[in-house]
């Protein structure tokens, strides 16, 4: 076999593993951030501020390398790496406690009285933004990390059922990107129709721009490809390129807080087609039911049918961005959204429990319904871990005077104290002073990252050997690799620069 067609095996005919397991490395880097943030407040008692260059030390080794360890080495202990960080989440937080300079001598029951009261405010809500660096910062690490031995083989792309690792990637950024999309901004004005659409069919130009890019590159170097994945010329850009076309037109004809109802009309018609009509021998074997590849269709089958189902997906991260974006300011509101954000989670879960059971296994390669509803769980179940963490580090810096720590709510007195301009509980350095964040810097230019890693994997692919590289050469690449791309990315917000396509 040539090396190209080693690396094309190592990577195929895999049957993923549990969906507890994967939900369990999710839910992991949403306690880092907590415990990240946690550990600034703790050390602003120290040091007034941090340089850039402590500040991205501290978000890489919380944010990145819990990553790249529980995707290598760590993989088979993802319930003590939980423990661990709870522990020292647990640590930091009873020190802050301790060293608290607010209701020092209050009881902690008063403390939390008070706590409910107040507001918090911010120009975004911080828990998005973390769960679309936290796919963005795993699909990167999963990406080059699989052409290594040490990556397990259960946590690669599936062949045709199974719920892998790498499968939630292409799933979560899409309901990552539909959580921030123009329409859940209401970026657009109401009643231009005609202009939003406009301005939809302009955005995608880069998209394909991108997708034939990488066709033809792959193809003129020669480099390894997962032919089931998505086809011969079919590739992620193309999907996420039809996926916004078709939103686009669906979020003109439908109102925004209906995108639920048209999430679920898509796929259950998607999977009783798949079910009672030839569409899934298509998918599977091709017109002449042999796995031919001639003709666009057959060719990119995967591909082009797989769409309807990351459309659902799609439309249901609207319905959930929508939500979230809605006018709240007060601790109890956040509360009771991440209550309901976690037992949608659970519903969804026991509800995926039924379909694999009664209809059909998830399959990434068709997008089915069961893959469809194990995304947008697993997705509400990260989105709901994160909320969680940011009402606990809201707590810490209701507790501390001057705390600042980026990408997180502002604790604010209740407007009754002051009626137009509320008293904030962190100091006026903090709406000053640049923000010297990873996760903002991620989050500001999240496709440039993309791009970035997906270069960076193949320039590495092409110039190391890593079906047989060491274990310890492998996590030396991989961190590498990760925190030059880091790097480049935190050089650009500190610059002050947006790169945008369009």
């Amino acid at each position: 076999m040539s090396q190209k067609q080693m690396k094309e095996a190592f990577v195929s005919n895999h049957n993923g593993t549990s969906v507890l397991e994967v939900t369990q490395g999710l839910c992991l880097p949403a306690f880092c951030i907590l415990c990240r943030g946690l550990l600034i407040i703790l050390s602003q008692y120290l040091c007034s501020s941090h340089t850039w260059r402590t500040r991205l030390f501290i978000d890489f080794v919380f944010l990145i390398v819990p990553l790249v360890a529980t995707l290598t080495i760590l993989s088979s202990f993802v319930l003590l790496e939980h423990l661990a960080v709870i522990i020292l989440g647990a640590g930091l937080f009873y020190q802050i406690y301790c060293r608290r300079t607010y209701y020092a001598r209050i009881p902690v029951q008063k403390i939390l009285e008070k706590f409910l009261k107040i507001s918090l405010e911010s120009e975004y809500v911080p828990a998005i933004s973390c769960f679309r660096v936290i796919n963005s910062a795993f699909t990167a690490v999963a990406i080059l990390a699989v052409d290594f031995p040490l990556f397990p083989r259960r946590f690669a792309k599936t062949e045709l059922y199974g719920t892998g690792a790498m499968d939630f990637g292409v799933g979560g950024f899409i309901f990552g990107t539909a959580m921030v999309c123009p329409e859940v901004r209401r970026k657009y004005a109401e009643g231009s129709r005609f202009y939003y659409l406009t301005k939809s069919l302009y955005s995608v130009w880069p998209l394909v721009f991108l997708g034939i890019g990488r066709l033809v590159i792959i193809k003129s170097i020669g480099y390894q490809e997962h032919l089931t994945e998505y086809g011969v010329h079919w590739n992620f850009f193309f999907t996420l390129m039809v996926v916004k076309l078709i939103t686009s037109l669906l979020l003109i004809i439908f109102p925004l807080n209906k995108s639920w109802i048209v999430a679920i009309s898509i796929i259950v018609l998607y999977q009783l087609a798949l079910d009672f009509t030839p569409l899934k021998r298509l998918i599977l074997y091709g017109t002449d039911g042999s796995g031919t590849r001639i003709g666009l269709l057959n060719a990119n089958r995967e591909g082009i049918i797989s769409t309807l189902g990351y459309v659902a997906i799609h439309m249901a991260g609207v319905q959930t961005g929508s939500y979230m974006f809605k006018k709240r300011s007060h601790v109890k509101d956040w509360i009771k959204v991440t209550c309901c954000i976690l037992l949608t989670a659970i519903s969804l879960f026991i509800s995926l429990y039924i379909v694999q059971v009664n209809v059909e296994v998830v399959s990434r390669r068709m997008a089915n319904l069961a893959f469809c509803i194990w995304i947008v769980a697993s997705s509400l179940i990260l989105l709901s871990s994160l909320l969680l963490g940011d009402i606990i580090l809201s707590f810490a810096k209701f507790l501390t005077k001057g705390a600042i720590v980026p990408c997180s709510w502002k604790p604010v007195q209740p407007s009754a104290i002051s009626k137009k301009h509320s008293e904030s509980l962190v100091s006026e350095a903090e709406r000053k002073e640049p923000s010297l964040c990873l996760i903002t810097a991620m989050n500001r230019n999240q496709l440039v990252f993309f791009l970035l890693s997906n270069i960076t994997t193949g320039l590495i692919n092409l110039m190391v050997d890593t079906l047989h590289s060491s274990t310890l050469w492998a996590l030396i690449v991989l961190n590498l690799y990760m925190f030059t791309n880091c790097l480049i990315i935190f050089v650009l917000h500190l610059q002050d620069k947006t790169i945008k396509f369009w």
